[in-house]
C-alpha cells in the first residue's frame, strides 16, 4: 500500500483550503461572462486574466500562512521545489468552458505530502458548488458527506471525458474500446463530453460512473484523487497504478473500484 495512506492533513489544512477556494472564487466571479483579456500560452492552451487573478489570490494567502510549503500552480510555476509539503493549484480547470460562459469549470486545490495527494478541493464558484476530500476524512459536497455509487457492469455505465480531441491516436483507440463496452453502437449511449474537473465531483456524488482522460498534468488531477477516493471510488493511470506526482498523465476515475479490472480489460 502506498505510504501516503498514512499521511493525513490536519484540520487547519482543510480550513485553509476552503479559504483559498473562497479567495479564488472572489477573483473569478466578477469576470464570468464579462470582459476579460486572454492569450495563448506556449503550449497553445488559453489563459485569461481570471486564471491569473485566481492563482495570485491563492498564492498570496499561502505565502503569508504557509511560507515553508511548496507551491506548484499552472500559471505561475513552482516555488520551494524541495519542500515535502506542496500545494498544487489549477485556478480554472476548464478555461475554455469559462471563456464560453459555461459554469462547469472549477478551481482545483491540492495538498501533496512527499508527492502523494492527501487533500483536494473542487470549487465551482458560479454555482457555489464545492467538493472537498482528504485522506482518512471522507468527501463532502457543500459540507455534507457524499458517496460514489456501485456499478454492476460496464454496460449502461455513465462515462465522461472532457474531449475526445485530447487523446493521441493510441489513447483514442483505448478510449473508444471503453466507450464501446459502455454503450455499444447505440446513438443514445450514456456518454457525456465536457466538464473537466466537474465530472469528478459528479462521480464522487454518485451521478457518473467512469471518467477517462489523458494528457493531464499534476495540477489537473492531484486535487481529484482525495475527493474520488474519499467518496469510495478509485483513481489510477491506464495501467491501474495509483496517481502521484510522477504519473504519466493518463487518468481513470471509477465510482466503483470493483469495475477497474473490467475497464482495463475493455481498453486493452
Amino acid at each position: 500500500m502506498p505510504s501516503f495512506q498514512n499521511q493525513s492533513p490536519d484540520r487547519d489544512d482543510l480550513k485553509l483550503a476552503h479559504r483559498l477556494a473562497d479567495a479564488a472564487g472572489e477573483a473569478i466571479r466578477p469576470l464570468f461572462r464579462g470582459n476579460w483579456d486572454s492569450e495563448r500560452k506556449a503550449d497553445r492552451s488559453p489563459v485569461t486574466e481570471a486564471d491569473r487573478a485566481a492563482e495570485a489570490a491563492i498564492r498570496a494567502i499561502l505565502e503569508a500562512e504557509r511560507p515553508d510549503d511548496g507551491i506548484l500552480g499552472e500559471e505561475y510555476g513552482l516555488t520551494r521545489e524541495n519542500a515535502g509539503r506542496r500545494w498544487v493549484l489549477d485556478p480554472i480547470d476548464g478555461t475554455i468552458s469559462f471563456m464560453a460562459g459555461r459554469p462547469i469549470f472549477g478551481t482545483l486545490i491540492a495538498l501533496l505530502q512527499d508527492g502523494w495527494p492527501i487533500l483536494g478541493v473542487i470549487d465551482q464558484p458560479i454555482g457555489r458548488e464545492r467538493w472537498a476530500g482528504q485522506v482518512g476524512g471522507g468527501t463532502t459536497f457543500n459540507g455534507k458527506p457524499v458517496a460514489a455509487r456501485t456499478c454492476p457492469s460496464l454496460e449502461g455505465a455513465v462515462l465522461a471525458t472532457s474531449s475526445p480531441h485530447y487523446f493521441g491516436r493510441d489513447e483514442a483507440d483505448g478510449y473508444m474500446k471503453l466507450a464501446g463496452a459502455v454503450g455499444g453502437n447505440e446513438r443514445q449511449a450514456t456518454i457525456v463530453y465536457g466538464g473537466d474537473c466537474y465530472n469528478y465531483g459528479l462521480l464522487a456524488s454518485g451521478h457518473v460512473d467512469i471518467v477517462c482522460e489523458a494528457g493531464m498534468a499534476i495540477y489537473d488531477y492531484a486535487a481529484l484523487v482525495p475527493i474520488v477516493e474519499g467518496a469510495g471510488g478509485t483513481m489510477s493511470d491506464w495501467q491501474g497504478n495509483p496517481l502521484d506526482a510522477d504519473s504519466d498523465g493518463t487518468v481513470l476515475a471509477l465510482g466503483d473500484p470493483a469495475r477497474l479490472d473490467d475497464v482495463l480489460d475493455a481498453m486493452g
